[in-house]
């Protein structure tokens, strides 16, 4: 029995992130009643004024807005025959904590997935065969279709203010954009960033080898700005310190900045910080949620009754409060059956360093996803026949900003302390740039999340444990995207390149991208996904849970986007269609 109970509302949204601030805006301009809980503390602009904005060890190292290991963390393993250990410190990921979620510190990274993506089992068999797939591969189709999700990549783009320029209008290829994109109904909301130094250098070479270069789609204002909700955004000014950190501007779009301050004009809307959610409680039949139990800022276990409950926090909790609330069949990756933890996958990746003797850039100046980039090799725009691969990736150069103490490239075989080292740094700093591989993930059987039997958090409830290494299929197509990268940075006539992959078998250690999937996927079939098309629960009908959980595997593009096309999708469904008829809707 709960210490408290509050007084029903029509919603309950966990997680003020991405999804779950356009759910509850969304739901709230229908005219329901919502509360919002977030597990983090409620951040002021004060709280980001510069200077002290830009105080990278406070952000970056330190973990200021980033999840509280110490209350609450996952464990690890490569394989089912390791022992999972508890991650105590951040390293290959970066979960927010705070209201906004991990969206606040994002890069501004916001490409839209590929047509290709949303049915990549059924494309991946017509063009190459069903034995073209690797074996103990689980990918599957999304449910959903291009022609479905469109509409909602456009609103969340006018939501969020993403600047670009397209490539494919309605069909017809433009200059200047991405030439492989999937068919666009009209043009960014926002012009596309200007292209930098470093990006006119791979710009030159790449075109060079007869690749298409264009500036990628970025979340941060290349004009001053109002979006969809009214909202005011200011014009970046490439001062950096963007990924980790919250913009000081407020020209990078994320919940703080482009839907909170609407959504706190609803008076139907209430956010209550520092609430961890454990449960979502059910009635007698288990087929139906009446609301969720948190524990508030003094410690009290709160019921909060709700007509509908959505989960909307980041993929990790998502899994775990389905798992501790024993709804779906969790996962095991023994008989291949179950759902909940399923399809777990991450983002694979590498990249090229090219370093200079007679070239200088400004690294201190750029960030809100300043990137040139190339789609050659992405999607199915590649013969992977011959390659004996599934996915792909975009490739670009970026200029990110001022990280300047974990920023500090030098070249392979350089020494990793010491004179030297620093004679390396001091002398590469303004000579070089990086061609990046962001590469897609498939979803393959051992990879999945369920509940630690060892290890439990502050409350008592057992820890999210995670079992994940890279794939063959990831290894090859990395390897070989390097190769095509190694071509574009012989042409710029370096002094030296360097080039680094992710490793032959995944780490948990060092940073590599918060860009975790999977695990209460979504889908056409109840026993290979948790939720349906419109990320409601099979088991329960007033449950719907939207995030990054609900990717049945990872495409190359980055999730962001897509995570706020789902919210904008699910609550577009839920207001033409659950509310009319509550039930199912498949």
């Amino acid at each position: 029995m709960s210490d408290i109970k509050m007084k029903p509302v029509d919603v309950v949204v966990v997680g003020s992130g991405v999804a779950g601030s356009i759910m509850a805006m969304e739901l709230a301009n229908a005219g329901l009643s919502v509360v919002c809980l977030e597990r983090g503390r409620l951040m002021s602009e004060a709280d980001f004024a510069k200077p002290s904005v830009y105080d990278e060890l406070k952000f970056e190292r330190h973990s200021d807005i980033f999840q509280n290991l110490s209350r609450e963390t996952i464990t690890f393993r490569n394989h089912g025959g390791e022992r999972a250990l508890p991650m105590r410190e951040l390293g290959s990921f970066k979960p927010g904590e705070m209201v906004g979620g991990s969206a606040v510190h994002w890069g501004g990274n916001a490409r839209r997935f590929l047509p290709h993506d949303f049915e990549i089992r059924s494309r991946i068999t017509e063009r190459y065969g069903a034995g073209f797939i690797a074996e103990h591969s689980t990918i599957q189709d999304w449910g959903v279709t291009w022609d479905d999700v469109e509409p909602y990549y456009d609103q969340f783009e006018h939501i969020y203010g993403v600047g670009g320029k397209a490539g494919n209008l309605n069909g017809e290829i433009q200059a200047g954009g991405n030439p492989y994109e999937g068919p666009r109904s009209r043009e960014y909301p926002n012009p596309p960033t200007q292209r930098a130094p470093q990006g006119a250098v791979f710009a030159n070479a790449a075109e060079e080898l007869g690749y298409v270069p264009y500036q990628g789609a970025a979340a941060a204002m290349t004009q001053d700005y109002q979006n969809l909700y009214k909202v005011h955004l200011l014009q970046c000014q490439r001062g950096g310190f963007c990924s980790s950190h919250v913009c000081a501007e407020g020209a990078k779009a994320n919940p703080m900045s482009a839907v909170l301050p609407a959504l706190f004009k609803q008076k139907n809307f209430e956010l209550r910080p520092l609430c961890n959610v454990v449960k979502v409680n059910k009635d007698s039949t288990g087929k139906k949620a009446t609301g969720v139990t948190y524990i508030d800022a003094k410690g009290r276990e709160v019921e909060q009754p709700a007509s509908i409950v959505v989960l909307s926090s980041y993929c990790f909790n998502n899994v775990r409060l389905l798992l501790v609330s024993g709804i779906g069949k969790p996962y095991d990756p023994v008989s291949g059956r179950g759902v909940v933890g399923r399809n777990y996958s991450y983002q694979a990746g590498g990249r090229v360093q090219v370093f200079f003797d007679d070239r200088e850039f400004n690294p201190f100046i750029g960030g809100g996803q300043c990137n040139t980039s190339i789609d050659e090799f992405n999607g199915d725009v590649i013969d992977r026949g011959p390659l004996g691969f599934v996915g792909g990736a975009y490739v670009n150069t970026s200029s990110p900003g001022a990280s300047p103490i974990k920023t500090k490239p030098v070249p392979y075989g350089t020494p990793r302390w010491g004179s030297e080292w620093k004679k390396a740094v001091a002398r590469n700093y303004r000579r070089t740039l990086g061609i990046h591989i962001h590469a897609s993930c498939m979803s393959y059987r051992h990879n999945y999340l369920d509940l630690d039997p060892t290890y439990k958090d502050a409350f008592g409830l057992p820890l999210l444990r995670m079992t994940f290494d890279w794939h063959s299929n990831e290894k090859k197509m990395v390897k070989w995207v390097t190769e095509k990268c190694v071509e574009i940075a012989k042409v710029m006539n370096p002094a030296n390149i360097s080039s680094r992959d992710k490793g032959d078998k995944y780490s948990i250690v060092p940073y590599q991208s918060t860009h975790n999937v999977g695990g209460a996927v979504m889908g056409a079939d109840p026993c290979t996904s948790v939720v349906n098309k419109y990320l409601q629960s099979w088991d329960v009908s007033n449950l719907f849970v939207v995030g990054g959980s609900a990717f049945p595997q990872n495409a190359a593009n980055g999730p962001t986007e897509t995570i706020g096309m789902l919210a904008c999708w699910a609550a577009d469904g839920i207001k033409e269609l659950y509310l009319r008829n509550p039930g199912s809707m498949v």
